[in-house]
């Protein structure tokens, strides 16, 4: 494997996507806990919403044909509120008080809004006729009892949260969090805070590894810093290996006399899927097995792992969240908004600002300095422009495709 061409993108990609392990674990949790989690079974309804017919105004409870010769005048007999409907019926010349979302009446077939009513004495006059019909919900308008309305794959936001309520879940099945182990390496590193040597810098691609995580759906886990020492490693690897679905291990991928993580995997047992790709930054990521355990082996450079991370994790953790749809191009157009020199064999992906424009697609313009060390640059930029392979040279104004930096 150590002679073969590094992988392209998408060969990578489809890689680590066609491992995925299934049946992936489920757990039930309360629906308030939900925000975030992938349902695990789809998920019918257990009423029908509206239960009945209710009244999508406030007004009076009417029957069309009464209203069909004016001027008339009609009696009122009670009132419907939300929760307290009215319990008879209505005859000819009769009318209820209604309100927005109270059931609409026996015999009504339409609502007089009131702006439309002169109400006198226990009488309402109508001002202008109705067309039988308006203004009321129907029986099972937005959905019935029994109607599957939520699909297995389904990632909960706020409106799905409430569309499960509205369906009478107290809980949900979902797909168990992936744990992921994030295992930072080198000597040069110390945690924030710490006391740093001359040499030695302040340890950062875990926070961002396990906020890429956590938005993915994942539940990181900090293994801490593992110093240059192949017996640091290992210990490292099998506390892993106890607690994770995935390890992402940071720095330490390359071919280095202290790059020691691919050895530390290897004697592990670890079963190598891959460990380069053609893209620019992160050409040095390893990808595996140790037994059921996920290896994912992001390069040391800030920007590198967090470009890897956005382009081989998400769509990993999304994976194992269950999402079905999770190998789609996470990638939009745009328009360039500098010139580009041709590209060699990697696929690059440049930081760049992004300006939204009143019409048409926004314009992303990379900044001049690309080092993957600089992660200034990184906090400002809005979305990565991707460079294929052999791309000729760009000019201002052509069209590009971007990834937005959401996270």
């Amino acid at each position: 494997m150590n002679g073969e061409p590094p992988l392209t993108v998408p060969q990578a990609r489809a890689r680590i996507l066609a491992n995925i392990p299934q049946p992936r674990p489920v757990e039930v949790v309360a629906l308030e806990r939900a925000t975030g989690r992938t349902l695990a079974v789809d998920l019918a309804a257990k009423r029908t919403q509206p239960p009945n017919a209710v009244s999508a105004m406030d007004g009076y409870a009417v029957r069309a044909g009464d209203l069909a010769q004016l001027p008339v005048k009609l009696k009122q007999i009670g009132e419907s509120t939300a929760g307290h409907g009215f319990s008879g019926s209505i005859g000819p010349k009769e009318t209820v008080r209604i309100f927005t979302g109270a059931p609409v009446p026996d015999g009504c077939d339409t609502i007089l809004i009131q702006e439309n009513a002169r109400v006198e004495a226990g009488f309402v006059e109508p001002l202008q006729s109705v067309a039988s019909g308006r203004h009321i919900r129907a029986k099972g308008i937005d959905f019935a009892e029994g109607e599957v309305l939520l699909a297995a794959g389904t990632r909960f936001g706020a409106s799905n949260i409430a569309l499960a309520a509205a369906m009478n879940f107290t809980e949900v099945a979902v797909t168990r969090r992936p744990r992921v182990g994030i295992l930072a390496t080198g000597d040069e590193l110390v945690h924030p805070g710490a006391t740093i040597g001359v040499d030695q810098i302040v340890a950062s691609n875990s926070f961002a590894i396990a906020a890429l995580v956590e938005a993915a759906g994942g539940e990181p886990l900090n293994l801490g810093i593992a110093r240059d020492e192949l017996g640091a490693l290992v210990e490292r690897i099998a506390a892993a290996r106890a607690a994770a679905d995935v390890l992402v291990t940071l720095g330490g991928a390359s071919v280095g006399d202290h790059d020691l993580v691919k050895p530390a995997l290897a004697g592990q047992g670890m079963e190598l899927n891959f460990w380069k790709i053609a893209m620019r930054p992160g050409k040095p990521v390893i990808h595996g097995h140790l037994g059921p355990m996920i290896i994912l082996g992001l390069p040391g450079n800030p920007v590198a792992a967090f470009v890897a991370g956005m382009v081989f994790l998400v769509p990993l953790l999304r994976a194992l969240c269950g999402d079905p749809d999770t190998g789609r191009d996470q990638s939009e157009p745009a328009i360039l908004g500098k010139a580009l020199r041709g590209n060699d064999s990697r696929q690059d992906y440049l930081r760049a600002t992004l300006r939204l424009t009143e019409t048409g697609l926004p314009v992303a313009t990379p900044f001049e300095v690309q080092d993957s060390s600089l992660l200034r640059l990184l906090a400002q930029a809005q979305c990565l422009v991707i460079r294929e392979p052999h791309a000729e040279p760009a000019s201002a104004g052509d069209l590009c495709r971007i990834i937005r930096l959401g996270f």
